[in-house]
């Protein structure tokens, strides 16, 4: 029975890796997508350039917020 618990505890653990990768991945790909998208914004609007980096900082800082936060958890979980 106690391998049964070990088993269901180191599943759970890859789990929780495996979970906090994906976040890693998803914020990677939405900064990413955000970064383009102001590029191609200010490309299209030059003088609109300052509203658009100041915006585009502040979408990458709460993406990359929401992400740490799932990475910290999935380790923690993992532990």
């Amino acid at each position: 029975m106690e391998g049964f618990i070990l088993a269901d505890v180191a599943i759970a653990k890859a789990g929780a890796v495996i979970g906090a990768g994906i976040a890693a991945l998803g914020a990677g790909v939405g900064i990413g997508r955000i970064g383009a998208s102001a590029l191609e914004s200010i490309a299209r609007q030059p003088e609109a350039k300052g509203d658009i980096v100041g915006n585009m900082i502040l979408a990458a800082a709460l993406v990359e917020g929401v992400a740490l936060g799932a990475v910290a958890l999935g380790f923690i979980v993992g532990l």
